[in-house]
């Protein structure tokens, strides 16, 4: 350990190794250094949210007894609908690796849990093991791993006693104190994450800013709300699943520890930005990137991953995009995308292939002439980012999906065509003649369950998806009963109109 830089992660300061070589000893060691009280469970349940069970700790023996062995849980309460009452005991075993000294409670070991059947089989229905599976396919048939980042964006809602210096409407981005208002909150909330998973790549404001919102629900009507986004660092795809999920959770427990409402809702009002949760994904060979060919163009895993994302765009929105607010957020002319297209830098597009670094590449040298280290050793990074996806996303289902994608850009024959069609250049909402040609993303929840039902063995290829939960995204998505929405709202008076879209965008604002 480099003494001169102190861990953010507590745990570094008592085991001195990389997580991923982390043993029961090692965190029973943590335990008895530190004079912990409690051990923590977490797991994440069918509507996505991160789940606890909390342990005293009584001595070493009993200690030693919960990592070795887990717990039971009531899995018919966590995954209603797919287990039944009669045989509902599932076994939650601690991923060792994924340890942390819980920074709300710092008396508390928290680990990530998977879930395991009484056969003592990886329950098939769990979405963290949905997703192994669909990484374990990917890597069988290409021998490639994927690396992803997410981008968390929030907004903060609070209840100021002054309006000083009023941040300009939708004109937040990367603003500074004293027009951004919640910088110590972001800090806090960048720190707790770094604490629990060493994630974080950075934190900002980003463009949306409501003085008054307007709201039915009493929780934020009349609320200053701002939006923040905090964005994670590239990790394997399981690791940023969990991180995603342990993030939404200290952020909205520090929000509340401060008496403000975090919400990661894709749409908080009519004409302020929403929330997206952009993932930006990244092939690998041997810790070493793939996504770029000799002389810097695209290689052929780059874009065989851009046209199996393109190509199951639409159903993917299924577990990207589960609430009917999702489909307000997804309009033309908010940095959200509508039409299947992907282009380079250009926000309007469903995907993008956003700067990159090429390996050994110090661009800091223009600005810096007295710099003479060699940074030969930094490697190259370029990553595809997906845009549509938002903060009602089930994170694991989502990167699951997103990975049988990619599988289904390596097999499908016609792939680097699909990628010459369907590149754009410039705003597509400016132009019509390439707008016109390019297929759009479903327009409600209705709509993305039936895309999901007719691609169904997408999902279900290599026994990944489990049937039953294909079903349960589909009846989930049609419970919104939200077909023919737009024209519906179209169809309203003014007044009528404004009351009807906003308890639409605020009747889901904690979903997962």
């Amino acid at each position: 350990m480099d003494s001169a830089y102190a861990p953010l992660h507590p745990m570094m300061e008592i085991i001195d190794k990389p997580c991923a070589d982390w043993t029961r000893q090692d965190l029973l060691k943590v335990i008895e250094t530190r004079r912990l009280r409690r051990i923590t469970f977490h797991y994440t349940g069918l509507d996505g949210k991160l789940k606890e069970l909390k342990m005293p700790v009584l001595d070493h023996a009993q200690a030693d007894r919960i990592l070795a062995r887990g717990e039971r849980v009531d899995g018919s309460s966590l995954f209603s609908g797919l287990v039944g009452a009669g045989l509902s005991d599932l076994y939650v075993l601690p991923l060792y690796r994924s340890a942390f000294i819980n920074p709300l409670d710092e008396q508390s070991l928290n680990l990530i849990c998977r879930f395991v059947t009484p056969n003592g089989e990886p329950a098939d229905f769990a979405p963290d093991n949905i997703l192994a599976r669909a990484l374990g396919l990917l890597r069988q048939e290409t021998g490639l791993e994927m690396r992803g980042l997410g981008e968390l964006e929030f907004y903060l809602f609070s209840r100021p006693e002054k309006a000083l210096y009023p941040a300009p409407r939708q004109r937040g981005y990367h603003a500074t104190g004293p027009f951004s208002k919640q910088g110590s909150v972001l800090n806090e909330m960048i720190d707790a994450i770094n604490r629990s998973t060493y994630g974080v790549k950075y934190g900002h404001n980003e463009v949306g800013f409501v003085e008054n919102l307007k709201s039915e629900l009493v929780e934020i009507d009349g609320c200053q709300a701002e939006q923040l986004e905090i964005e994670l660092l590239l990790q394997p795809l399981d690791e940023l699943a969990d991180t995603l999920v342990i993030a939404r959770w200290l952020i909205r427990n520090i929000a509340h520890r401060h008496g403000m409402v975090a919400s990661f809702a894709p749409k908080i009002c009519d004409d302020a930005a929403g929330n997206g949760m952009h993932i930006h994904l990244e092939l690998m060979r041997d810790g070493q990137s793939v996504m770029r060919a000799e002389g810097g163009k695209l290689a052929e895993p780059a874009r065989r991953l851009i046209a199996g994302l393109c190509r199951s765009a639409v159903s993917l929105t299924a577990f990207g995009n589960t609430v009917s607010s999702s489909y307000l957020r997804l309009v033309p002319n908010h940095e959200a995308p509508t039409r299947i297209c992907w282009s380079d830098l250009n926000r309007s597009a469903l995907i993008r292939v956003p700067l990159g670094w090429k390996e050994g590449e110090q661009l800091t040298a223009l600005f810096n002439p007295k710099e003479t280290v060699d940074q030969a050793e930094l490697p190259a990074s370029q990553t595809v980012e997906l845009r549509s996806p938002d903060g009602s996303a089930n994170v694991h289902l989502l990167l699951a999906g997103m990975s049988m994608a990619a599988v289904r850009g390596f097999r499908d024959p016609d792939a680097l065509r699909t990628v010459e069609d369907l590149y754009v250049v410039g705003d597509i909402s400016a132009d019509p003649s390439v707008r016109d040609r390019l297929a759009q993303l479903p327009p409600s929840c209705t709509d993305s369950a039936a895309e999901l039902e007719a691609e169904r063995e997408i999902y279900q290829a290599g026994g990944v998806f489990p049937a039953c939960m294909i079903d349960w995204a589909a009846e989930s998505l049609r419970a919104q009963n939200d077909s023919g929405m737009h024209t519906w709202l179209a169809s309203l008076e003014p007044d009528a109109r404004e009351t009807e879209t906003r308890r639409i965008l605020h009747k889901d604002l904690h979903k997962n």
